[in-house]
């Protein structure tokens, strides 16, 4: 557990980072730190391996007073991630990751052992064991300073604003890395972040913090998301929060439809009306694209097919949750959402005026079931 007691940081020039913070953290959870530029959530965190010295009050982990603790004895437990990896940049991407275990007295070559070990489990093929940091990408850095992080097994793992760096597609799939890791080897982490979306996909728990450095809400994601505390929490989560609240709910009642699609070898022999729209996909039936009388008449002229046909919208995977299902129907240019399995392949159509009906469908259920609890829990008759 790491516990916060009316922790305060002030610095020098008079500027509280911090304000009077009260906060629990228990072992095994991922909670994340969110909050806008300057609300003290990246000196919270490193207040936590001593990094930063609190002004006043108490920080404990595992029931021991941090300040009480050797530094380099407490930040050898607690593993640490930083924006754009902080890799040393003359040593290669294996030695990179031993570098806390030979510290600790591993042998270099038990070290590399184990380090080849720790980049597999973060997805990073073999063969860039041997690379300089400079001959990676930032997505590949960013594996690699997680990989360092988990060298020496740590409890606890901090992480400061890590993938803030990358662009957006390697950012999701960092985060699917994350969510996979932790489900395997549940430490306690504590995540930096200032973007919400970032926050409520990965946290367990989130810590909003607001200007002052002043703790606005501690709670689950879906209760940030449906219920803020303050006023303040309201307006950073968004007016669209209710739409990030769909990310809280099953999916898998919604409808699903028969699509019409045409493999694109033989999207020639295709016959549109001019409202129509056909699906175009792969030989595995993996959707390709959308494609109406336009496409069409762009393949028959020549064109090829990943030319005339329209992008689709995202996907909605398989056992997924009501924001992906509707998602996936506002964003297609068909105004179908495609629904695919676990392998890529075609599954369903998705209409968005029956998602909707699923969530309606969902609050009422809800809502019966807090009116009979309340009833239930009413005083007795007589």
């Amino acid at each position: 557990m790491i516990r916060f007691d009316g922790v305060t940081k002030q610095f020098p020039d008079g500027t509280t980072a911090v304000d009077r913070l009260d906060l629990e953290i228990v072992e095994g959870a991922f909670t994340v730190f969110v909050g806008p530029s300057g609300c003290g959530k990246t000196t919270s965190m490193r207040m936590i391996n001593r990094m930063i010295a609190p002004s006043s009050g108490r920080i404990e982990v595992d029931g021991r007073d941090v300040a009480s603790v050797d530094a380099v004895a407490l930040r050898r437990g607690i593993g640490y991630v930083i924006q754009s990896a902080g890799l040393l940049p003359h040593r290669t991407v294996v030695d990179n990751v031993a570098t806390v275990p030979v510290l600790t007295g591993t042998s270099r070559r038990q070290a590399r052992r184990e380090a080849m070990a720790v980049l597999e489990r973060v997805g990073l093929d073999a063969s860039l064991a041997t690379r300089y940091p400079a001959q990676l990408s930032g997505g590949q850095q960013q594996r690699v300073g997680v990989a360092r992080a988990l060298a020496a097994d740590p409890p606890i793992l901090l992480m400061d604003e890590p993938f803030s760096a990358v662009d957006p597609v390697v950012r999701e799939d960092l985060q699917n890395e994350m969510l996979r890791l932790q489900a395997d080897l549940e430490k306690t982490i504590v995540f930096v972040t200032h973007d919400i979306d970032e926050a409520v996909r990965l946290g367990d728990r989130i810590a909003v913090f607001g200007t002052g450095g002043v703790l606005q809400q501690y709670d689950t994601p879906d209760r940030v998301l449906s219920s803020p505390a303050t006023d303040f929490v309201a307006s950073f989560v968004g007016r669209d929060r209710g739409y990030r609240g769909l990310s809280f709910r099953d999916g898998s009642s919604v409808p699903l439809h028969p699509l019409s699609t045409t493999r694109a070898e033989a999207a020639t022999e295709v016959r549109l009306e001019p409202s129509e729209w056909v699906l175009v996909v792969d030989e595995a039936d993996r959707p390709r694209g959308w494609m109406d009388v336009t496409g069409l008449e762009g393949v028959r002229a020549g064109h090829s097919i990943d030319e005339s046909t329209a992008a689709g919208g995202s996907l909605f995977p398989e056992g997924g949750d009501l924001r992906q299902a509707l998602d996936a129907a506002i964003s297609s240019p068909s105004g179908i959402g495609v629904a695919v399995r676990r392998d890529g392949s075609v599954l369903g159509g998705i209409d968005a005026t029956e998602v909707l009906a699923v969530l309606a469908a969902q609050r009422g259920t809800e809502a019966s079931e807090r009116s009979r609890a309340f009833t239930e829990s009413g005083p007795a008759a007589g």
